[in-house]
């Protein structure tokens, strides 16, 4: 028991002081323990709100809804263009891109909205505190859970190690998909009038399964060719994809497909 916990230690120890350097002095990325605390009370609430809200009236919120869907839309469209400009400065590749670790603008550039994207998904944490607040838990599904929370992990991972390089992709897709995946959820938080301007929900879930899908062409390339980007990282977002890929398309048939199948028969 003791040489195992000695090991959890030095493994602890290890990730500790092998992440990037440039990296590590900012806000949640030195220790995984802040952001392992973080996704801990998450759950907690995902967990009690529904009861806790039992006794309440479910909250509107409607002007604060408004207000953080659009922040995300903004901060999404910033960081959509980061990832963008700042890969096309530094001629990046889109086949085989190892990390800048230098103290260069540009490497400091992509280090910094890589931090910028890792922190998006910290804020994307109050999507689940919104719908139990205003008691909606047919929207707090495990898809969602799973997604939100592996995100801040995958993220945490990415900026204390790889904050750039072939990574980048990943957060340019994400940023434009949620361009317009919280621009539906403003126009939908202005009321029921709305519901006339949003017939594109469908093709919402479209578009975060073609990102999927070409996420996960562009991390499996380099399982097959040499390229001086960390392997391990490779293979864990291939396999984070396929695992996304195969519960939004279980979305997409049961929202979508089947309903409609069952109408027609």
């Amino acid at each position: 028991m003791a040489s195992t916990w000695q090991k959890i230690q030095e493994f602890y120890k290890w990730a500790l002081e092998n992440g990037d350097p440039r990296t590590d002095p900012w806000l949640l990325v030195y220790s995984p323990l802040p952001v392992t605390l973080l996704f801990t009370l998450y759950l907690v609430f995902v967990a009690l709100g529904p009861r806790l809200m039992r006794k309440w009236e479910p909250l509107r919120l409607k002007g604060l809804l408004t207000a953080y869907n659009l922040t995300l839309v903004a901060l999404s469209i910033y960081m959509f263009y980061e990832f963008l400009v700042t890969s096309v400065l530094a001629n990046y590749s889109y086949l085989c891109q190892p990390v800048d670790y230098t103290q260069s603008k540009l490497g400091m550039r992509m280090a910094r909205v890589c931090w910028w994207f890792f922190f998006s998904k910290v804020i994307e944490l109050l999507d689940t505190v919104f719908f139990i607040l205003r008691k909606k838990p047919e929207q707090v599904t495990f898809l969602h859970v799973y997604h939100h929370g592996t995100m801040l992990f995958n993220w945490w991972a990415g900026v204390k190690y790889v904050p750039g390089g072939q990574a980048f992709f990943i957060g340019m897709l994400n940023s434009f998909v949620h361009i317009f995946m919280y621009l539906y959820y403003g126009l939908a938080s202005l009321g029921p009038q709305m519901q006339r301007y949003l017939w594109w929900k469908r093709y919402l879930t479209i578009l975060q399964l073609c990102q999927f899908v070409a996420i996960a062409v562009h991390s499996s390339y380099n399982l097959f060719t040499e390229c001086p980007f960390p392997k391990g990282f490779n293979i864990a977002v291939f396999l984070y994809i396929l695992s996304l890929i195969v519960l939004f398309l279980n979305f997409y048939y049961w929202t979508y497909t089947r309903g409609k199948w069952e109408k027609l028969t």
